[in-house]
């Protein structure tokens, strides 16, 4: 069986449903805590998938240039090993911002303010023919919970993803990395302990802490049955049996046909 490393990097956000998706798809899963002092690996040699979940912490540096965490400049090197060796990867929320900011995207505090609780996020024509993004829908449901965003993507990043307010949702790099501004992890217990240590967010929002977990239960259904597939799908990739894997490359007219 083939293993993916998962970072976490921060108790309050850990695999959740996301692991329990992976584990039924058959990825045998080995979680790295580095916030608890466990080192990261120096390479990806023993994995066949890399997952770097979200956190309390900013993807940039502060005034003073220091990382959002002391490990973060090994994580984005690791990210980078993972794009240039072809490893399936996914980065959610902050490890999309991560992902991003590795590869020379910009990540910033976003001037429209924290996004929480349930949405949408629109598809964009490139998922069409994205290995992963294919099969999900026009219209997703997910539960967002950020107060950064990815203001620049990467040059060679593939926009899949956007909403009005936070327009790179979801984008590839290269053809095995995918980065999530949202979450899919998530559920009910793991949101009412946000809102418990976000109240200062939801104040910012005028939002009822009660009635944001209320509604987030409410399309833990609607989240799961677009997002387990995602991750079968994510699995399978990992695994090396995807049957369409291969993303079609783009054919240029010759100039006068």
């Amino acid at each position: 069986m083939s293993t993916a490393l998962v970072i976490e990097n921060d108790p309050t956000d850990d695999l959740r449903r996301l692991g329990d998706w992976l584990t039924e798809a058959g990825l045998r899963l080995t979680v790295l805590r580095p916030y608890a002092g466990d080192d990261l690996p120096e390479t990806l040699d023993d994995y066949a998938a890399l997952i770097v979940l979200g956190g309390d912490q900013s993807a940039y540096p502060d005034a003073a240039g220091s990382p959002g965490a002391p490990w973060f400049p090994a994580l984005e090197g690791l990210l980078r090993k993972a794009v240039r060796h072809r490893v399936p990867t996914l980065g959610v929320c902050l490890g999309g911002q991560l992902l991003a900011g590795a590869h020379g995207g910009l990540v910033e505090r976003s001037p429209s303010g924290p996004e929480i609780g349930p949405g949408l996020v629109g598809k964009r024509d490139a998922a069409d023919t994205d290995p992963l993004f294919k099969w999900v829908p026009l219209l997703p449901d997910v539960i967002q919970w950020h107060r950064d965003e990815i203001t620049e993507l990467p040059l060679s990043a593939t926009l899949l993803a956007a909403s009005s307010r936070y327009p790179h949702q979801a984008f590839r790099i290269g053809d095995r990395a995918w980065g999530l501004q949202f979450h899919i992890e998530c559920d009910a217990e793991m949101m009412a302990d946000w809102t418990r240590t976000g109240a200062a967010d939801l104040a910012e929002l005028g939002y009822d802490a009660e009635a944001v977990v209320l509604a987030v239960a409410e399309i833990l259904p609607d989240v799961e049955e677009v997002w387990q597939p995602f991750a079968a799908r994510f699995a399978a990739l990992a695994l090396g049996t995807l049957p369409d894997a291969d993303i079609p490359a783009r054919n240029l007219p010759l100039l006068g046909h």
